[in-house]
């Protein structure tokens, strides 16, 4: 069991970036159509992928059973902590649109805060630039996430000024 509540670490990039591109897909048809269906079954990709990676996911499986042995399974090895935080930010939008919609009766604010995921979501499947991490990486310099959580992230931010 604690296997399977587990997030694999480190991650393929591939996979990662696999997984942001179907979640791109995904949300493009739910801003068109505004299916609250297909809003939770991105709502629930998120939960599933914060609790277990890949394991519960079908996007997840998909990006790593079907999409990245098509590429040829190239591999990209990164720290999974960041990626599990990037997760959770999905989660928490996709909740939050899932809410505005079915609760509140507000496609409208669904679409925008889907529209913020599909924006993260090009970014990481299109430049490889995964700004969950980013903000993972500043929230660690900062120390508010401590370093133990992620040994092997190599954070280079000696460049940036933070005052």
């Amino acid at each position: 069991m604690e296997k399977l509540f587990s997030f694999p670490n480190p991650v393929n990039d591939y996979a990662a970036r696999s997984v942001a591109g179907v979640v791109l897909l995904l949300v493009i048809i739910f801003v068109i159509t505004e299916n609250e269906l297909l809003l939770i079954f991105i709502t629930y990709g998120f939960l599933a992928r914060v609790l277990t990676g890949p394991t519960l996911s079908p996007i997840g499986l998909l990006a790593t059973r079907v999409i990245v042995p098509i590429l040829g399974s190239p591999t990209k090895l990164v720290p999974g902590p960041p990626k599990r935080f990037a997760q959770f930010v999905g989660l928490v939008f996709s909740a939050s649109a899932t809410v505005a919609i079915i609760a509140f009766d507000s496609p409208t604010s669904a679409r925008y805060l889907m529209g913020v995921i599909g924006f993260f979501a090009s970014l990481e499947s299109i430049l490889g630039f995964c700004a969950g991490c980013f903000v993972f990486g500043w929230l660690m310099k900062l120390k508010i996430i401590p370093e133990s959580v992620c040994e092997s992230c190599v954070i280079d931010m000696e460049a940036i000024d933070l005052e």
